[in-house]
Protein backbone atom coordinates (compact mmCIF):
# COMPACT_ATOMS: atom_id res chain seq x y z
CA UNK A 1 0.00 0.00 0.00
CA UNK A 2 1.36 3.48 -0.80
CA UNK A 3 2.49 5.47 2.24
CA UNK A 4 -0.01 8.19 1.31
CA UNK A 5 -2.83 5.76 2.17
CA UNK A 6 -1.45 4.82 5.58
CA UNK A 7 -1.62 6.65 8.93
CA UNK A 8 0.96 9.41 9.29
CA UNK A 9 2.92 7.50 11.92
CA UNK A 10 3.30 4.48 9.62
CA UNK A 11 4.36 6.69 6.71
CA UNK A 12 7.05 8.31 8.85
CA UNK A 13 8.20 4.89 10.01
CA UNK A 14 8.56 3.84 6.38
CA UNK A 15 10.70 6.90 5.62
CA UNK A 16 12.87 6.21 8.66
CA UNK A 17 13.12 2.53 7.77
CA UNK A 18 14.28 3.24 4.21
CA UNK A 19 16.86 5.80 5.41
CA UNK A 20 18.35 3.59 8.14
CA UNK A 21 18.42 0.50 5.94
CA UNK A 22 20.26 2.42 3.21
CA UNK A 23 22.81 3.65 5.76
CA UNK A 24 23.85 0.02 6.35
CA UNK A 25 24.07 -1.43 2.85
CA UNK A 26 27.80 -0.74 2.33
CA UNK A 27 29.27 -0.86 5.86
CA UNK A 28 30.28 -4.51 5.49
CA UNK A 29 32.42 -3.52 2.49
CA UNK A 30 33.96 -0.14 3.18
CA UNK A 31 34.81 -0.90 6.82
CA UNK A 32 37.24 -3.67 5.80
CA UNK A 33 39.31 -1.83 3.19
CA UNK A 34 41.03 0.65 5.54
CA UNK A 35 42.11 -2.21 7.86
CA UNK A 36 42.69 -4.94 5.28
CA UNK A 37 46.35 -5.40 6.31
CA UNK A 38 45.46 -5.66 10.02
CA UNK A 39 42.58 -8.06 9.36
CA UNK A 40 44.55 -10.41 7.11
CA UNK A 41 47.54 -10.36 9.45
CA UNK A 42 45.38 -10.94 12.53
CA UNK A 43 43.66 -13.94 10.95
CA UNK A 44 46.81 -15.30 9.30
CA UNK A 45 45.04 -14.98 5.97
CA UNK A 46 46.98 -15.82 2.82
CA UNK A 47 47.19 -13.44 -0.13
CA UNK A 48 44.80 -15.71 -2.02
CA UNK A 49 42.16 -15.56 0.72
CA UNK A 50 42.68 -11.82 1.05
CA UNK A 51 41.83 -11.62 -2.64
CA UNK A 52 38.71 -13.69 -1.99
CA UNK A 53 37.73 -11.29 0.79
CA UNK A 54 38.01 -8.26 -1.49
CA UNK A 55 36.11 -10.02 -4.29
CA UNK A 56 33.40 -11.40 -2.02
CA UNK A 57 31.17 -8.27 -2.11
CA UNK A 58 30.57 -8.36 -5.86
CA UNK A 59 30.02 -12.13 -5.81
CA UNK A 60 27.45 -11.86 -3.00
CA UNK A 61 25.76 -8.86 -4.60
CA UNK A 62 25.43 -10.78 -7.84
CA UNK A 63 24.18 -14.05 -6.31
CA UNK A 64 21.80 -12.78 -3.66
CA UNK A 65 20.65 -9.85 -5.78
CA UNK A 66 19.47 -12.27 -8.46
CA UNK A 67 17.52 -14.30 -5.87
CA UNK A 68 15.73 -11.31 -4.35
CA UNK A 69 12.63 -11.26 -6.63
CA UNK A 70 11.95 -14.93 -5.76
CA UNK A 71 12.43 -14.20 -2.06
CA UNK A 72 10.06 -11.23 -2.31
CA UNK A 73 7.40 -13.56 -3.70
CA UNK A 74 7.85 -15.99 -0.81
CA UNK A 75 8.29 -13.63 2.15
CA UNK A 76 7.00 -10.23 1.10
CA UNK A 77 9.04 -7.04 0.94
CA UNK A 78 8.90 -6.07 4.63
CA UNK A 79 9.66 -9.51 6.03
CA UNK A 80 12.47 -9.99 3.55
CA UNK A 81 14.10 -6.65 4.39
CA UNK A 82 13.83 -7.43 8.10
CA UNK A 83 15.50 -10.79 7.46
CA UNK A 84 18.19 -9.09 5.35
CA UNK A 85 18.96 -6.56 8.07
CA UNK A 86 19.07 -9.36 10.65
CA UNK A 87 21.59 -11.26 8.50
CA UNK A 88 23.63 -8.10 8.01
CA UNK A 89 23.64 -7.36 11.74
CA UNK A 90 24.53 -10.93 12.68
CA UNK A 91 27.39 -11.08 10.17
CA UNK A 92 28.83 -7.69 11.12
CA UNK A 93 28.62 -8.43 14.84
CA UNK A 94 30.08 -11.93 14.85
CA UNK A 95 32.81 -11.94 12.20
CA UNK A 96 35.27 -9.94 14.36
CA UNK A 97 34.86 -12.51 17.15
CA UNK A 98 36.29 -15.46 15.20
CA UNK A 99 39.91 -16.47 14.63
CA UNK A 100 39.36 -18.86 11.74
CA UNK A 101 39.84 -17.19 8.33
CA UNK A 102 37.25 -19.37 6.59
CA UNK A 103 34.64 -18.66 9.25
CA UNK A 104 35.41 -14.95 8.91
CA UNK A 105 34.75 -15.23 5.17
CA UNK A 106 31.51 -17.12 5.80
CA UNK A 107 30.22 -14.53 8.27
CA UNK A 108 31.28 -11.76 5.88
CA UNK A 109 29.15 -13.46 3.22
CA UNK A 110 26.21 -13.53 5.66
CA UNK A 111 26.54 -9.77 6.21
CA UNK A 112 26.96 -9.12 2.49
CA UNK A 113 23.90 -11.21 1.64
CA UNK A 114 21.82 -8.78 3.69
CA UNK A 115 23.31 -5.83 1.85
CA UNK A 116 22.74 -7.52 -1.51
CA UNK A 117 19.05 -8.12 -0.83
CA UNK A 118 18.69 -4.56 0.45
CA UNK A 119 20.27 -3.21 -2.74
CA UNK A 120 17.39 -4.64 -4.77
CA UNK A 121 14.64 -4.15 -2.19
CA UNK A 122 15.00 -0.45 -1.39
CA UNK A 123 14.26 0.85 -4.91
CA UNK A 124 11.33 -1.57 -4.94
CA UNK A 125 9.99 -0.28 -1.61
CA UNK A 126 10.38 3.33 -2.75
CA UNK A 127 8.33 2.56 -5.86
CA UNK A 128 5.74 0.59 -3.89
CA UNK A 129 5.15 2.98 -0.99
CA UNK A 130 5.98 6.36 -2.54
CA UNK A 131 4.84 6.17 -6.19
CA UNK A 132 4.14 9.90 -6.27
CA UNK A 133 7.33 10.90 -4.44
CA UNK A 134 9.89 8.70 -6.15
CA UNK A 135 12.35 11.57 -6.59
CA UNK A 136 12.22 12.68 -2.97
CA UNK A 137 12.47 9.17 -1.52
CA UNK A 138 15.21 8.13 -3.92
CA UNK A 139 17.08 11.17 -2.64
CA UNK A 140 16.65 9.88 0.92
CA UNK A 141 17.74 6.38 -0.07
CA UNK A 142 20.80 7.33 -2.13
CA UNK A 143 21.96 10.04 0.28
CA UNK A 144 21.91 7.72 3.28
CA UNK A 145 23.59 5.03 1.19
CA UNK A 146 26.39 7.50 0.39
CA UNK A 147 26.60 8.60 4.04
CA UNK A 148 26.93 5.02 5.24
CA UNK A 149 29.60 4.26 2.65
CA UNK A 150 31.62 7.32 3.61
CA UNK A 151 31.09 6.79 7.35
CA UNK A 152 32.46 3.25 7.31
CA UNK A 153 35.45 4.28 5.19
CA UNK A 154 36.30 7.28 7.37
CA UNK A 155 35.48 6.08 10.91
CA UNK A 156 36.97 2.58 10.98
CA UNK A 157 40.63 3.57 11.40
CA UNK A 158 39.95 6.14 14.16
CA UNK A 159 37.91 3.54 16.08
CA UNK A 160 40.74 1.03 15.63
CA UNK A 161 43.23 3.57 16.98
CA UNK A 162 41.04 4.34 19.98
CA UNK A 163 40.35 0.70 20.88
CA UNK A 164 43.74 -0.65 19.81
CA UNK A 165 42.25 -3.50 17.77
CA UNK A 166 40.62 -4.03 14.40
CA UNK A 167 37.97 -6.32 15.90
CA UNK A 168 35.80 -3.72 17.70
CA UNK A 169 36.44 -1.31 14.80
CA UNK A 170 34.62 -3.74 12.49
CA UNK A 171 32.12 -5.12 14.99
CA UNK A 172 30.56 -1.88 16.15
CA UNK A 173 28.81 -1.44 12.79
CA UNK A 174 26.46 -4.21 13.90
CA UNK A 175 24.87 -1.64 16.22
CA UNK A 176 23.81 0.42 13.20
CA UNK A 177 22.28 -2.68 11.63
CA UNK A 178 20.32 -3.43 14.79
CA UNK A 179 18.95 0.13 14.91
CA UNK A 180 17.94 -0.12 11.24
CA UNK A 181 16.06 -3.34 11.96
CA UNK A 182 13.79 -1.79 14.59
CA UNK A 183 11.48 0.26 12.29
CA UNK A 184 10.87 -2.78 10.08
CA UNK A 185 10.00 -4.95 13.06
CA UNK A 186 7.46 -2.27 13.99
CA UNK A 187 6.11 -2.17 10.43
CA UNK A 188 5.59 -5.94 10.37
CA UNK A 189 2.86 -5.50 12.98
CA UNK A 190 0.91 -3.31 10.54
CA UNK A 191 1.40 -5.41 7.41
CA UNK A 192 -1.86 -6.27 5.62
CA UNK A 193 -2.54 -9.97 4.97
CA UNK A 194 -0.50 -11.25 2.03
CA UNK A 195 -2.29 -12.28 -1.13
CA UNK A 196 -1.07 -14.14 -4.16
CA UNK A 197 -0.70 -10.97 -6.24
CA UNK A 198 0.60 -10.80 -9.75
CA UNK A 199 3.18 -13.26 -10.93
CA UNK A 200 6.71 -11.92 -10.45
CA UNK A 201 8.67 -10.74 -13.47
CA UNK A 202 11.56 -13.13 -13.99
CA UNK A 203 15.09 -11.95 -14.66
CA UNK A 204 15.20 -13.91 -17.90
CA UNK A 205 12.13 -12.08 -19.12
CA UNK A 206 13.74 -8.71 -18.37
CA UNK A 207 16.80 -9.78 -20.34
CA UNK A 208 14.69 -10.47 -23.44
CA UNK A 209 14.29 -6.71 -23.80
CA UNK A 210 16.74 -4.12 -25.07
CA UNK A 211 15.97 -1.93 -22.06
CA UNK A 212 16.88 -4.75 -19.69
CA UNK A 213 20.33 -5.11 -21.24
CA UNK A 214 20.81 -1.36 -21.44
CA UNK A 215 20.20 -1.13 -17.69
CA UNK A 216 22.58 -4.05 -17.05
CA UNK A 217 25.36 -2.48 -19.11
CA UNK A 218 24.80 1.00 -17.69
CA UNK A 219 24.94 -0.28 -14.12
CA UNK A 220 27.87 -2.58 -14.90
CA UNK A 221 30.06 0.01 -16.62
CA UNK A 222 29.50 2.68 -13.96
CA UNK A 223 30.19 0.13 -11.19
CA UNK A 224 33.38 -0.97 -12.97
CA UNK A 225 34.68 2.60 -13.01
CA UNK A 226 33.65 3.15 -9.39
CA UNK A 227 35.39 0.01 -8.11
CA UNK A 228 38.54 0.91 -10.05
CA UNK A 229 38.57 4.39 -8.54
CA UNK A 230 37.90 3.15 -5.01
CA UNK A 231 40.63 0.53 -5.28
CA UNK A 232 43.36 2.34 -7.22
CA UNK A 233 42.90 6.12 -7.07
CA UNK A 234 45.00 6.70 -3.94
CA UNK A 235 47.70 4.24 -5.05
CA UNK A 236 47.93 5.95 -8.45
CA UNK A 237 48.50 9.34 -6.80
CA UNK A 238 51.04 7.93 -4.33
CA UNK A 239 52.99 6.22 -7.08
CA UNK A 240 53.40 9.58 -8.83
CA UNK A 241 54.74 11.36 -5.77
CA UNK A 242 51.84 12.30 -3.48
CA UNK A 243 52.27 11.39 0.19
CA UNK A 244 50.02 8.75 1.73
CA UNK A 245 48.01 11.12 3.92
CA UNK A 246 47.21 13.46 1.05
CA UNK A 247 46.31 10.56 -1.24
CA UNK A 248 43.98 9.17 1.42
CA UNK A 249 42.37 12.59 1.78
CA UNK A 250 41.80 12.75 -1.97
CA UNK A 251 40.14 9.33 -1.94
CA UNK A 252 37.88 10.36 0.96
CA UNK A 253 36.94 13.51 -0.92
CA UNK A 254 36.20 11.47 -4.06
CA UNK A 255 33.83 9.13 -2.17
CA UNK A 256 32.31 11.97 -0.15
CA UNK A 257 31.15 13.77 -3.30
CA UNK A 258 28.46 11.10 -3.59
CA UNK A 259 26.56 12.78 -0.74
CA UNK A 260 25.74 16.15 -2.39
CA UNK A 261 25.08 14.56 -5.78
CA UNK A 262 22.69 12.08 -4.15
CA UNK A 263 20.84 14.95 -2.52
CA UNK A 264 20.23 16.75 -5.81
CA UNK A 265 20.07 14.25 -8.67
CA UNK A 266 16.96 12.07 -7.99
CA UNK A 267 14.73 15.10 -7.54
CA UNK A 268 15.96 16.60 -10.80
CA UNK A 269 15.41 13.32 -12.63
CA UNK A 270 11.84 13.03 -11.32
CA UNK A 271 10.96 16.36 -12.93
CA UNK A 272 11.78 15.35 -16.50
CA UNK A 273 11.10 12.35 -18.71
CA UNK A 274 14.20 12.46 -20.92
CA UNK A 275 17.42 11.89 -18.96
CA UNK A 276 19.99 11.92 -21.75
CA UNK A 277 21.19 15.38 -20.76
CA UNK A 278 22.31 14.01 -17.38
CA UNK A 279 24.25 11.24 -19.11
CA UNK A 280 26.11 13.71 -21.35
CA UNK A 281 26.90 16.02 -18.43
CA UNK A 282 28.43 13.27 -16.31
CA UNK A 283 30.42 11.95 -19.27
CA UNK A 284 31.84 15.46 -19.81
CA UNK A 285 32.89 15.62 -16.14
CA UNK A 286 34.53 12.21 -16.36
CA UNK A 287 36.32 13.08 -19.62
CA UNK A 288 37.73 16.34 -18.25
CA UNK A 289 38.84 14.75 -14.97
CA UNK A 290 40.49 11.74 -16.61
CA UNK A 291 42.24 13.99 -19.11
CA UNK A 292 43.65 16.02 -16.23
CA UNK A 293 44.93 12.87 -14.50
CA UNK A 294 46.51 11.73 -17.79
CA UNK A 295 48.33 15.03 -18.47
CA UNK A 296 49.16 16.42 -15.01
CA UNK A 297 47.96 14.25 -12.11
CA UNK A 298 49.62 16.22 -9.30
CA UNK A 299 48.83 19.70 -10.62
CA UNK A 300 45.13 20.43 -10.29
CA UNK A 301 44.41 17.20 -8.39
CA UNK A 302 41.53 18.77 -6.47
CA UNK A 303 39.89 19.82 -9.74
CA UNK A 304 40.41 16.43 -11.40
CA UNK A 305 39.08 14.65 -8.32
CA UNK A 306 36.03 16.91 -8.19
CA UNK A 307 35.21 16.29 -11.84
CA UNK A 308 35.60 12.52 -11.52
CA UNK A 309 33.60 12.50 -8.28
CA UNK A 310 30.74 14.36 -9.95
CA UNK A 311 30.95 11.98 -12.90
CA UNK A 312 30.58 9.06 -10.50
CA UNK A 313 27.05 10.30 -9.78
CA UNK A 314 26.14 7.90 -12.59
CA UNK A 315 25.69 5.42 -9.70
CA UNK A 316 22.80 7.50 -8.37
CA UNK A 317 21.57 7.88 -11.94
CA UNK A 318 21.54 4.09 -12.37
CA UNK A 319 19.63 3.54 -9.11
CA UNK A 320 17.07 6.19 -10.02
CA UNK A 321 16.56 4.62 -13.45
CA UNK A 322 15.14 1.51 -11.72
CA UNK A 323 12.20 3.59 -10.47
CA UNK A 324 11.67 6.08 -13.29
CA UNK A 325 11.88 3.45 -16.04
CA UNK A 326 9.16 1.25 -14.46
CA UNK A 327 5.54 1.70 -13.46
CA UNK A 328 5.15 -1.02 -10.80
CA UNK A 329 7.19 -2.19 -7.83
CA UNK A 330 7.42 -5.68 -9.35
CA UNK A 331 9.04 -4.31 -12.50
CA UNK A 332 11.35 -2.17 -10.37
CA UNK A 333 12.47 -5.26 -8.44
CA UNK A 334 13.09 -7.23 -11.63
CA UNK A 335 15.03 -4.43 -13.35
CA UNK A 336 17.04 -3.76 -10.20
CA UNK A 337 17.85 -7.44 -9.62
CA UNK A 338 18.92 -8.17 -13.18
CA UNK A 339 21.01 -5.01 -13.47
CA UNK A 340 22.77 -5.43 -10.14
CA UNK A 341 23.38 -9.17 -10.31
CA UNK A 342 25.12 -9.06 -13.71
CA UNK A 343 26.46 -5.54 -13.28
CA UNK A 344 28.36 -6.33 -10.10
CA UNK A 345 29.98 -9.34 -11.78
CA UNK A 346 31.23 -6.96 -14.47
CA UNK A 347 32.50 -4.57 -11.80
CA UNK A 348 34.49 -7.30 -10.08
CA UNK A 349 36.79 -7.64 -13.08
CA UNK A 350 37.54 -3.91 -13.31
CA UNK A 351 40.16 -3.45 -10.54
CA UNK A 352 41.92 -6.66 -11.62
CA UNK A 353 42.20 -5.54 -15.26
CA UNK A 354 43.29 -2.05 -14.20
CA UNK A 355 46.06 -3.49 -12.00
CA UNK A 356 47.15 -5.93 -14.69
CA UNK A 357 47.47 -3.12 -17.26
CA UNK A 358 49.51 -1.09 -14.78
CA UNK A 359 51.84 -4.01 -14.13
CA UNK A 360 52.34 -4.84 -17.81
CA UNK A 361 52.75 -1.24 -18.98
CA UNK A 362 54.70 0.05 -15.97
CA UNK A 363 52.65 3.25 -15.92
CA UNK A 364 49.15 4.63 -15.56
CA UNK A 365 48.23 5.72 -19.08
CA UNK A 366 47.16 2.25 -20.25
CA UNK A 367 44.93 1.60 -17.22
CA UNK A 368 43.43 5.10 -17.50
CA UNK A 369 42.63 4.28 -21.12
CA UNK A 370 40.59 1.32 -19.84
CA UNK A 371 38.65 3.69 -17.60
CA UNK A 372 38.07 5.98 -20.57
CA UNK A 373 36.67 3.08 -22.60
CA UNK A 374 34.31 2.15 -19.75
CA UNK A 375 33.15 5.74 -19.33
CA UNK A 376 32.50 6.06 -23.07
CA UNK A 377 30.56 2.79 -23.12
CA UNK A 378 28.58 4.02 -20.12
CA UNK A 379 27.61 7.18 -21.97
CA UNK A 380 26.62 5.37 -25.16
CA UNK A 381 24.34 2.89 -23.41
CA UNK A 382 23.08 5.66 -21.11
CA UNK A 383 21.89 7.65 -24.11
CA UNK A 384 19.70 4.68 -25.04
CA UNK A 385 18.45 4.06 -21.51
CA UNK A 386 17.80 7.74 -20.90
CA UNK A 387 15.00 7.95 -23.48
CA UNK A 388 11.51 8.33 -21.95
CA UNK A 389 9.91 4.84 -21.85
CA UNK A 390 9.02 2.04 -19.40
CA UNK A 391 10.07 -1.57 -18.97
CA UNK A 392 6.47 -2.82 -18.93
CA UNK A 393 5.95 -1.56 -22.48
CA UNK A 394 9.03 -3.46 -23.65
CA UNK A 395 7.84 -6.61 -21.92
CA UNK A 396 4.46 -6.37 -23.62
CA UNK A 397 6.13 -6.19 -27.03
CA UNK A 398 8.10 -9.37 -26.23
CA UNK A 399 5.17 -11.51 -25.13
Amino acid sequence: MPAEGRPRGIALLLVLGVALAALNLRTAITSVGPLLTEVTRGLGMSAVLAGVLTTLPVLCFALFGSLTPVLIRRLGEHRLLAAALLALTAGLSTRPLVDDEWLFLLLSAVALSGGAVGNVLLPTLVKQHFPHRVGAMTTVYTTFLALGTTMAAAATVPVEQITGSWRPALGFYGVFGLVALLPWLGLLRHDPPRTGGAAPIGLRRVLTTAMGWQSVLFFGTQSTVAYIMFGWFAEMLRDQGMDAAQAGLMLSYLTGLAVPTSLVLPGLMARVQDHRGFVVFFFACYAAGLTGLWISPLNGTWLWTTLIGVGMATFTLALTFFAVRTRTSGATAALSASSQSIGYLMAGAGPFLFGMLHEFSGGWHAPLLLVGVMVTANMLVGLLLGRPRHLEDSLERHR
